[in-house]
């Protein structure tokens, strides 16, 4: 409702004062304030009614119009009870501030005018439900997102794509959306924005500004500068963004059945599961078709929530039937081999960095295995995502060919002759630290990564030095082994590089 219908509300009898330039500003609800800053209960858009209590000295004035400029009211209505008329300063002040002024005759109850506008807002705002309805039910019948934006270009002239931070085209018109739309966008300090593309103007918003990361966000693209919009049809961009929202969550994976067995095959693979059982399980999810398979784990610092990085792995690797699933915090995936996949990373890294903010995403890549080795390609992965961390950029990915270490040969091993391995060495020390609750694992840890050293090793253990020789002699007798051996020393480093 604007402001100019409360003049052809001939009841209420309200008289303009100043402001006549701003009378199309949206009325959104209706407040009675006496407080001299009255700024921490209002919200905006609102009519504020006032017996001006607050005013003691011409001063206040300024004080009390400010605070509802801060507030962006819509507009000031003063009651002639206490002075008769708006007085000078209060004019002033409202003009200073472009608040419209309105004047309440002394016979009129801010009572009546509350509830008169009211109903007017109750009419108003049951038709606008209506049509926001009526979008919606095009979308949840199977419509989908493309006879949304269809009607929005029929009925206002107004072309419109939806696209993923990584510059996927989700939906909208066959013309190519304006390029540096989604690089704008990831990098605007303040949205919604305004591009020139082809010297015509672009406006970008996000569709969920406030409750996603924005590199993890979708964007929507008008053909349109915003800023010449009437209040109206800025609505109507909040009313589309919650449509797109509920597309977005409808291809969310993670209430799909699917997407539970693609988190469930995750952990089994990064769990002490017999290869057997995990291809059963990669047979659910529909990789099973694929001869070979390549793992990605990723991660994020500093800004990403789990589900977003879940949500923009997905993304980065659409086109290529991700199972993915959480472990740690860390997200890793499996698709089928495809050599073209790391290009594809570095393609949309490239893309997204500008939204990172103050957040670091790594990202690992493995080497093509077949179906009995998953276990080391979901580690060779995990391996190389630590190895991009390290290299300390805002975004960055390590593919399997850039790894020269011991991970790189483990992941060719078969998942069954890896589990035996480390089983055989470890598992007698496993059992022993949980019958006796002491901490040999550890130990054993402890001791290779100081290559030795006895004394180093006891003081990072916090142990006598006689006590590690005690512990470590434990060690050898429970397994059978010599750690003075390097060959012994190799093995129970790649077992425990296993776990």
């Amino acid at each position: 409702m604007r402001l100019r219908s409360l003049l052809a509300m001939t009841d209420l009898g309200l008289e303009l004062v100043t402001g006549e330039e701003e009378l199309d500003r949206f009325v959104r609800w209706v407040v009675t304030q006496d407080l001299l800053d009255p700024s921490r209960y209002l919200s905006g858009g609102e009519l504020v009614l006032t017996g001006m209590q607050w005013r003691s000295t011409p001063e206040d004035s300024e004080r009390f119009v400010a605070s509802l400029a801060r507030a962006k009211v819509a507009a000031l209505a003063t009651g002639d009870a206490r002075y008769g008329a708006p007085p000078e300063d209060v004019v002033d002040a409202c003009r200073r501030y472009r608040i419209p002024l309105f004047r309440v005759d002394t016979n009129v109850a801010f009572a009546a005018v509350t509830e008169r506008i009211t109903r007017e807002l109750s009419t108003g705002r049951a038709t606008d439900l209506s049509a926001i309805l009526d979008r919606h039910r095009q979308l949840v019948s199977g419509a989908g997102l493309g006879s949304v934006l269809e009607l929005i270009e029929r009925d206002l002239g107004m072309r419109c794509w939806v696209m993923s931070s990584t510059g996927r085209v989700v939906a909208g018109p066959p013309s190519a959306p304006p390029g540096g739309a989604v690089a704008a966008f990831l990098s605007a300090r303040r949205l919604p924005c305004v591009i020139t593309a082809g010297e015509r103007p672009y406006s970008l918003f996000a569709v969920d500004e406030h409750g996603t990361s924005r590199a993890a966000d979708w964007l929507l693209i008008f053909d349109a500068d915003c800023a010449d919009w009437p209040e109206e049809r800025r609505a109507l961009t909040g009313e589309l963004a919650a449509v797109v929202s509920l597309e977005r969550a409808r291809q969310d994976d993670r209430q799909s059945a699917e997407g539970r067995l693609a988190e469930e095959l995750i952990q089994l693979i990064v769990s002490d599961t017999k290869p057997a059982e995990i291809i059963s399980r990669l047979e659910l999810t529909g990789l099973g078709s694929a001869d070979s398979h390549i793992a990605v784990a990723a991660a994020a610092e500093n800004g990403l929530r789990p589900g977003e990085l879940r949500s923009l792995l997905r993304e980065i690797l659409s086109g290529r039937t991700p199972a993915v699933g959480v472990v740690d915090g860390e997200a890793i995936a499996l698709i089928p081999a495809d050599t073209s996949v790391l290009d594809a990373i570095h393609t949309a890294l490239d893309t997204l960095e500008p939204g990172l903010g103050e957040s670091r995403l790594s990202i690992g890549v493995s080497g093509i295995v077949d179906g009995e080795s998953l276990r080391g390609a979901v580690d060779e992965a995990r391996h190389a995502r630590r190895v991009a961390a390290d290299r300390q950029r805002p975004a960055c990915v390590v593919g399997h060919d850039e790894l020269a270490t011991h991970m790189m040969l483990l992941a060719s091993v078969p998942d069954e002759v890896r589990r035996m391995f480390r089983l055989r060495l470890l598992d007698p020390l496993i059992t022993y630290d949980r019958d006796n609750s002491s901490d040999l694992v550890h130990t054993l840890e402890t001791f290779l990564e100081t290559s030795g050293a006895w004394a180093r090793s006891a003081e990072l253990l916090h142990v006598h030095v006689n006590t590690m020789r005690y512990r470590i002699a434990r060690i050898e007798e429970l397994t059978g082994r010599d750690l003075s051996r390097l060959a012994d020393r190799v093995d129970f480093f790649l077992a425990l590089a296993l776990r």
